[in-house]
């Protein structure tokens, strides 16, 4: 080996430094493995690199509004929820990262040390078996390798570490994890649930789960974090540590290891496949900056790009042996994408409580778990759907008097209102799936990725029928004027992308064995979204954590015996 070559390698790389990125760098770097995480985007530090994160409405040049110019040249990603004038820094300019759209796809992307962990949703429920037994019970995509009595030690580990805070509810459609004291319901919410508990026998309206501090133990303390102050202004970047993230999280735990090396600035091409020896020994790095090309080498590679950069990189990982992308002898890699249904939400205005109000922002929503296609399909469509709360009171006048007279008209609380949206699942189709262009390039001379992904018929009826019970249970739980809403937005704005590399039992119907392990490139592992057999309707990002520690420590007790 080349000195030049040593100083390349490493006993294990990491693509992507995200949610799941940085579990596998953790892991791997407590157990002594010497670990290169490789990151397309820039470096982000905790707290230093939050530039919003204290500022005040009147701050901002736009008062926290993007100007109209900056919409209409980042049509995609302006539509994020998180995006904005206090945020936009987290997230990609739409023309700078092209891909195509064969059919309309929303891809939010954000390239930096801690990927999107930084600007991510939060929510945090366990799947349960109901999900992962979901495909061999009604005949959709391929059976899970695994079921939850696997991964439920794997979730407990997580939990423990990042903090996530939850109620111990009993519910067999939402296992009961390893929890923090949970955020109260707001009086609204309070009675609603007992409103909806009372009458119905079949959900339950519970407290949230959610990753954030509500009171540290000791090792989120020996991270530097600190408890949440509900100020809800997460996609910031919070100063407090008081949700979890990479940055403030696991990679500076895997730093403190001496194992440890990020690389930002690295866009990865593709993975190097050894014929001879039958395995991957490397990636292809380009220079985000100076389009140089280099080469890394480890044991192990683990891809944690996020589901489409993951499957776009195997797919541009091709050879002699795999002309096709790694892995890729069954022609799967890239199909059977998946997505969790956004598009549907109720609300209305609720009476009462008008002496009522609540003390600070609470960054979290109660839910009602999934109650559809349990143990049996008693619907018709296949697939289930998670159901978010909210309630929130505005001001009462915005336009009244001038100077005091406005100050206090505007202090003045208003209508107390309420509301439900949709987590849903949408079912694995092979005809849903992403391609590499042949003819278009990226600036780093990749192909571009080629979306071609859409709703069906299944989708639809579980939407209606969603707006139909959840109409009902606002009805129940006492809110008036209630409407119904469709965004009818493209795939993709969910921010939950999953499958094209899917875990399964045979190689001629999946990529990945049960350990996330390739099945014909065994010592390369997928933890992301681009893992995942079907989406289920409870949160993904904490099932993708727990595949990340559970594989890493694989991949540690594989190298110690010689079989990777």
């Amino acid at each position: 080996m080349s000195k030049g070559t040593e100083q390349h390698t490493y006993d294990a790389i990491v693509v992507g430094s995200g949610i799941s990125g940085g579990w596998a760098a953790k892991e791997l770097c407590d157990l002594g493995v010497k670990t290169l995480v490789l990151e397309r985007g820039r470096n982000i530090e905790h707290i230093k690199d939050y530039p919003t994160a204290t500022k005040g409405p009147w701050e901002f040049p736009h008062r926290m509004e993007e100007p109209l110019q900056v919409i209409k040249d980042n049509p995609v990603i302006s539509k994020c929820y998180a995006y904005g004038e206090d945020t936009h820094h987290f997230f990609v300019k739409d023309k700078e990262h092209p891909y195509i759209q064969e059919k309309p796809f929303d891809w939010i992307r954000g390239y930096q040390v801690g990927g999107k962990s930084i600007m991510w949703g939060r929510a945090c429920q366990r799947w349960s078996n109901f999900e992962f037994s979901a495909p061999q019970r009604y005949g959709y995509a391929v059976d899970w390798p695994i079921r939850y009595e696997d991964i439920a030690p794997w979730y407990s580990h997580v939990e423990r570490f990042s903090g996530i805070c939850g109620d111990k509810d009993g519910m067999e459609a939402m296992p009961d994890g390893d929890y923090l004291p949970p955020f109260e319901m707001s009086c609204v919410e309070d009675a609603m649930a007992k409103k909806i508990n009372a009458h119905y026998k079949d959900r339950r309206m519970i407290k949230t789960r959610w990753a954030h501090l509500t009171k540290p133990e000791p090792i989120h303390l020996q991270q530097g974090r600190g408890q949440c102050q509900a100020r809800d202004l997460c996609t910031r970047g919070c100063p407090f540590g008081g949700y979890f993230s990479s940055v403030s999280s696991t990679l500076p735990w895997a730093k403190k290891t001496g194992n440890l090396t990020i690389r930002p600035f690295s866009v990865v091409h593709s993975i190097i496949y050894d014929e001879k020896k039958g395995k991957a020994t490397g990636v292809r790095v380009i220079d985000t900056n100076t389009k140089e090309a280099t080469e890394y080498y480890a044991k192990v590679i683990f891809m944690n790009a996020a589901c489409l950069n993951t499957n776009l990189i195997l797919l541009n990982s091709t050879s002699s042996r795999f002309p096709n992308g790694l892995g890729n002898d069954s022609g799967l890699l890239g199909k059977f994408m998946a997505f969790q249904n956004y598009r549907a939400s109720v609300h209305g205005r609720y009476e009462g409580f008008e002496d009522h109000y609540y003390f600070g922002r609470n960054p979290t929503n109660p839910m009602i778990p999934n109650y559809r296609n349990l143990h049996n399909q008693d619907t018709d469509y296949i697939g289930g759907f998670m159901t978010f709360v909210y309630s929130n009171r505005g001001r009462k006048y915005w336009d009244e008097g001038i100077g005091a007279d406005l100050k206090n008209s505007v202090s003045e609380p208003g209508q107390w209102h309420a509301g439900m949206y949709i987590q849903g699942e949408t079912i694995p189709k092979e005809h849903n799936h992403i391609r590499l262009s042949k003819d278009q390039k990226d600036p780093w001379g990749i192909p571009q990725l080629i979306t071609s992904i859409g709703y069906d018929d299944n989708d639809e009826k579980l939407i209606k029928d969603f707006l139909e019970q959840s109409a009902e249970m606002l009805e129940i739980a006492g809110v008036k004027d209630i409407t119904k809403h469709d965004t009818h937005q493209a795939p993709g704005l969910d921010i939950h992308e999953m499958g094209g590399c899917r875990m399964g039992h045979d190689p001629k119907t999946s990529l990945l064995n049960k350990w996330n392990q390739m099945h014909l490139c065994n010592n390369v592992y997928v933890t992301d979204g681009a893992c995942m057999t079907s989406t289920g309707n409870q949160s993904p990002s904490i099932l993708y954590m727990a595949f990340a520690a559970r594989a890493a420590n694989h991949a540690a007790e594989e190298m110690k015996k010689g079989n990777i």
